[in-house]
C-alpha cells in the first residue's frame, strides 16, 4: 500500500536568528505549491533572504474559520501549501490548528516539520525543572485571566507563559499575587536575537528588575510549579 501525499506542511521559521531555518523546511517551501502566511509582508521577507520565490496567501486568525474549507477543496484538487507563521511552529499560539483538523477530517494528510518555537529554549534557559511542564500560552486580556491564573494554584509543573511586553507587569503582579512574592521564575527576551536576555529570579525580584529596565521584544515567562516540601522517605524497593 503506497503512502498518501501530503497535501499540508506545517513549516517552522525562524524566531529571531534566520539562520535557523532548517534545511528540509527550505526544501519544502521550495515543492509546494503555495505558502499561508500569517503576515505575508514578515513572510516575504524571509523568502526574500533564503532566495525563494512561491505564491504567498494571507491566512491569520481573522480569516482562517472562511479559509480553511476553501483550502481544503484546492487541496483535494491536488494543490500542495506549506502553512508558516510570522515567527515559530505554526499552530502553537498562531493560527494552524483548525486547518489541520479541517484537512486531517477530509482524509487528506498533513506533515509538521521539527523547527524553532520559542517556549523549550527558553524553558531550558531558565534552570527550572524541565522534565514535567505545562505551556499556558497568552493568558486572556481580560475576562478568565484571574480565572486562569488561579486555576494553576495547585500546579507543581514547571509553568509556560507567552507575553507581550505592554503585559508583562501586570503577569508579574499578578502571579505574585496568586503565587507568592517568593516563587522562582525566568522572563526570556528577544530569543536567538543579538539581544537575547534571560533574567533570572523570584516574581518580586523580576517586577523590581523590569520597573528599571527596558520590555521591548518577545517575551516567554518561565514559573516554577508548587514545590512539594514533604520528604520523600520512601525510595522504592
Amino acid at each position: 500500500m503506497s503512502e498518501s501525499p501530503i497535501s499540508l506542511y506545517l513549516v517552522p521559521t525562524p524566531i529571531g536568528n534566520l539562520k535557523d531555518i532548517t534545511l528540509r523546511a527550505i526544501e519544502i517551501l521550495k515543492s509546494v505549491d503555495v505558502i499561508l502566511a500569517e503576515d505575508t509582508r514578515t513572510s516575504g521577507i524571509l523568502l526574500k533572504h533564503l532566495e525563494l520565490s512561491k505564491p504567498l496567501q494571507s491566512y491569520h486568525i481573522f480569516n482562517e474559520h472562511k479559509a480553511a474549507e476553501k483550502l481544503v477543496e484546492r487541496m483535494k484538487r491536488g494543490e500542495i501549501f506549506a502553512l508558516v507563521s510570522d515567527a515559530g511552529t505554526p499552530a502553537i499560539s498562531d493560527p494552524g490548528f483548525l486547518l489541520v483538523r479541517e484537512v486531517i477530517a477530509s482524509g487528506l494528510e498533513v506533515q509538521c516539520l521539527p523547527g524553532p518555537t520559542a517556549f523549550v529554549p527558553a524553558l531550558v534557559n531558565s534552570g527550572l525543572p524541565n522534565d514535567r511542564f505545562v505551556f499556558e500560552g497568552f493568558l486572556p486580556h481580560k475576562k478568565g485571566r484571574k480565572t486562569r491564573i488561579e486555576s494553576l494554584l495547585e500546579e507543581s509543573r514547571t509553568i509556560i507563559f507567552y507575553e507581550s511586553t505592554h503585559r508583562l507587569m501586570k503577569t508579574l503582579e499578578q502571579l505574585t499575587e496568586a503565587f507568592g512574592p517568593t516563587r522562582q521564575a525566568c522572563v526570556s527576551r528577544e530569543l536567538t536575537k543579538m539581544h537575547e536576555e534571560n533574567i533570572r529570579g523570584t516574581l518580586a525580584e523580576l517586577i523590581e528588575y523590569y520597573q528599571l529596565h527596558s520590555q521591548k521584544g518577545e517575551i516567554v515567562l518561565v514559573v516554577a510549579g508548587k514545590s512539594d516540601k514533604r520528604e520523600i522517605t520512601d525510595r522504592g524497593d
